[in-house]
């Protein structure tokens, strides 16, 4: 019995599993993102581009979207963007980029991201924005790491 129980506390908590849109152009790093999301219970859609994120994002809106900024095609702030426009506050939305300065992140808010995520990525930051339900904390980033 104590094995079951230790076996069940190691499953992913389903009643938190989100919907999770990745966005991010290199290959590796989108398929390692998709099966830690995946271990963790989440259903986790990917996207090679931003055009990809974009049509994929408005065909099935999720409730999160990890979006890198440098991508092809359309960049992650325009993806943010028109995703804020066509799905509203519902949807989390969070940089997950490379690009960290203090006006990177400055204008990630401004484009309509609620959280600005270096890589590499804390775990429990982003679990922190999986769990999130709704968006926009409504206020503008400070200078200073971590502060938003």
């Amino acid at each position: 019995m104590e094995a079951v129980a230790r076996r069940r506390s190691n499953l992913p908590d389903r009643s938190r599993s989100r919907r999770v849109l990745i966005v991010e152009d290199n290959s590796d790093g989108r398929e390692t993102l998709r099966e830690l999301l995946e271990l963790m219970g989440h259903d986790v859609e990917v996207a090679a581009d931003g055009a990809e994120g974009l049509q994929k994002g408005l065909a099935d809106p999720p409730e999160v979207a990890l979006v890198d900024i440098g991508l092809p095609l359309l960049d992650g702030y325009q993806v943010a963007e028109r995703l804020r426009e066509a799905l509203g506050p519902d949807v989390v939305l969070v940089a997950y980029t490379a690009y960290d300065q203090p006006e990177d992140r400055l204008r990630a808010y401004r484009a309509g991201f609620d959280a600005h995520l270096a890589k590499p990525v804390d775990l429990d930051e982003l679990t922190r924005w999986l769990n999130r339900k709704g968006a926009r904390c409504g206020r503008e980033p400070s200078a200073t790491r971590g502060a938003w």
